[in-house]
């Protein structure tokens, strides 16, 4: 119906210039309210708009999607999806309710994050410190700012020069939504960038005629991209002695696990990572968990066999 689509299309304007959702989070949310009309459409002549929705039309969607097999995870990404359409209803007074109010699937229990531990951490540096000297420096650079930091890989590639204060060690980050944080750096990172700006970065620049103050640059001098410090960690891996897989969040995942197991506070590592709720942060607390039962495990002496075999 064209009122229908009138108000999705409202709804990601919304989503989009109000809460500065990324391309492909919009795009998810798309999907999902557009499965929806899908399935509205199918029941055969009760094609019902999307403001005439009740909880029968829900349940049936529920059981629909469990019908084609969908992951539960999935399940309740699409139902937040159509839920935060129909609170965008509500708090306009197009719907007096929310059909979705009380469908609260809880996703299935998460994977620890994945991390790197001290020994991979060397393997990866060593990797990065290979190839031609300019970019080996870029890459050293990237290495230790991401590890130092546990910022985003898309904002890494987002950072400028003047959000660099070297003096305090501070690092100004715009991270979802455009919120912008300060994240301090230490001094190896602070070395290994100074390193890059002046052996590298600035004789890029020069040789392909460049003007920009983004930090991190690609071969040509141009600003990297997302995708290509991916690629570089890709290629970093390759140069190290390392053969599991690499993606950059694992750094990430590493800053923070480190900082949880040397005592950093929560809420601390919360605001550091950019997180917008601490229920997020909390994954981490699972991983440093394991670590300290694993260690009760293996040296607590009631519980391990040779100790108890030195009495």
């Amino acid at each position: 119906m064209e009122t229908d689509q009138k108000n999705i299309d409202w709804f990601l304007k919304y989503l989009r210039s109000d809460r500065h959702y990324s391309v492909d989070t919009i795009t998810a949310y798309q999907l999902a309210i557009s499965e929806f009309v899908i399935f509205l459409d199918e029941v055969p002549n009760d094609r019902k708009s999307l403001i005439k929705v009740d909880a029968y039309d829900v349940e049936a969607f529920l059981t629909n999607l469990y019908d084609k097999k969908y992951a539960r995870n999935s399940i309740a990404q699409k139902v937040s999806a159509i839920r935060s359409f129909y609170n965008f209803m509500v708090k306009n007074d197009v719907m007096k309710t929310n059909p979705f109010e009380y469908v609260h699937l809880k996703a299935q229990n998460r994977h620890l994050p994945r991390f790197f531990y001290q020994n991979e951490m060397q393997a990866l540096f060593a990797g990065a410190k290979k190839g031609t000297r300019e970019l080996a420096l870029r890459n050293t650079a990237i290495l230790e700012l991401l590890y130092a930091t546990g910022i985003r890989v898309s904002e890494c590639a987002g950072i400028r020069l003047k959000d660099i204060d070297f003096e305090n060690k501070m690092l100004l980050v715009t991270g979802k939504g455009n919120k912008q944080r300060y994240v301090p750096f230490g001094q190896e990172a602070m070395r290994a960038i100074q390193h890059y700006q002046i052996d590298s970065r600035t004789k890029l620049m020069t040789k392909f005629h460049q003007n920009h103050d983004v930090l991190f640059i690609n071969h040509y001098g141009r600003p990297i991209s997302s995708r290509g410090i991916e690629y570089i960690m890709d290629e970093i891996i390759h140069q190290s002695s390392l053969t599991t897989n690499i993606h950059p969040h694992m750094l990430r995942h590493t800053f923070a696990t480190e900082m949880l197991n040397n005592g950093a506070d929560m809420r601390s590592v919360q605001e550091l990572l950019g997180h917008s709720s601490l229920s997020t942060t909390q994954i981490y607390t699972h991983v440093t968990k394991s670590h300290l039962m694993s260690d009760y495990q293996k040296f607590f002496p009631r519980n391990n066999e040779s100790f108890k075999s030195k009495k």
